[in-house]
């Protein structure tokens, strides 16, 4: 049994091991491939596994070997679906594996903003508070988050942790989703626009589907707060970054934090990289050591399942029919 990992080095740089892959057939391990190399990489193999290199309807008809689709991601959209389930391929991900590291992400990039935690630091080491006449200073209003609103577009389990943590720090909670379930106590559904014109954080936890591209656009941006904060760790398409950078500069929301953007390495004219009070970090907010071990096993747990003849965390349910 041949597997392929196409790029395995943002998952496992050196810190991890693919034992378990391993033992469960021929593995061959790419840190990472272009997309002219696919076909030649994964030709041979049965099995397939990919976290941001493509696989293409185009693709997937030249790799007549591959009997089953891994992503080493929550996140499939990199896949053509609807090809490998005409082709009668599962293609399985990886639910849940860094929940509370996304949340507990999601919260530093809202302290960047609101506590200016880098700022401070890096003016004391400049010696600003060595030569300061007073025992303290601020260069940058700081916000308490006691009494906001956060309003959390997009429920799952990232969303539902998000709403907690939210709660914990005495915040009033706003919640759009497209699927709806009991709230906790603190928590309110609402209309997307009632929760744009309410939030004092807006928090971006959806999935990037067609209804969800460029959902954060000059019309939405124009119904928030002019205080208001927008974070975003789920997908950078989401944003229209354009609009979002003229909103920035033009003050007409306060500020943003993304850990995603549109194209991944960007562009150096990527207008957000010099938008005002923009803190970007790069796609990390999954990345934690933990967070990785549990991809890696949850991924060969996947395979696993596969073999035995009972696939898991299918995400095109109609493979094969």
């Amino acid at each position: 049994m041949n597997i392929v990992i196409l790029d395995a080095f943002t998952t496992n740089p050196g810190d991890l091991d693919w034992k378990r892959l391993e033992a469960l057939g021929n593995l061959t391990v790419y840190d990472k491939t272009e997309e002219r190399d696919i076909v030649p990489r994964a030709g041979e193999a049965e099995l397939v596994l990919t976290n941001k290199t493509p696989l293409s309807a185009q693709i997937l008809k030249k790799l007549p070997k591959c009997r089953y689709i891994g992503t080493l991601s929550t996140g499939y959209n990199v896949i053509d679906l609807t090809a490998a389930r005409d082709l009668g391929i599962p293609v399985c991900n990886v639910p849940a594996y860094c929940t509370k590291a996304v949340a507990q992400m999601t919260f530093a990039l809202l302290f960047a903003l609101t506590n200016q935690v880098e700022l401070h630091n890096r003016s004391v080491h400049d010696g600003q508070w060595c030569e300061s006449p007073h025992f303290c200073y601020w260069n940058s209003p700081l916000v308490e988050l006691e009494h906001k609103t956060m309003g959390i577009v997009g429920y799952g389990a990232i969303g539902q942790s998000v709403a907690q943590m939210a709660l914990a720090l005495g915040m009033k909670v706003l919640i759009h989703s497209r699927t709806r379930r009991a709230l906790p106590q603190g928590c309110e559904w609402v209309e997307l626009e009632q929760l744009f014109q309410q939030s004092d954080v807006v928090s971006i936890h959806c999935p990037l589907t067609d209804q969800t591209e460029n959902l954060i656009n000059r019309d939405t941006l124009a119904m928030m707060k002019p205080n208001a904060l927008l974070i975003n760790t789920s997908r950078g398409p989401v944003i229209q970054e354009e609009a979002l950078a003229h909103a920035l500069n033009q003050g007409i929301i306060a500020g943003a934090a993304l850990d995603v953007l549109s194209k991944e390495p960007p562009s150096k004219d990527n207008p957000l990289l010099t938008a005002k009070n923009c803190v970007i970090t790069p796609h990390i907010a999954w990345a934690a050591k933990d967070s990785r071990k549990r991809l890696i096993e949850t991924v060969a747990d996947n395979v696993e399942a596969f073999l035995r003849g009972r696939p898991q965390n299918v995400v095109n349910e109609c493979y094969g029919c």
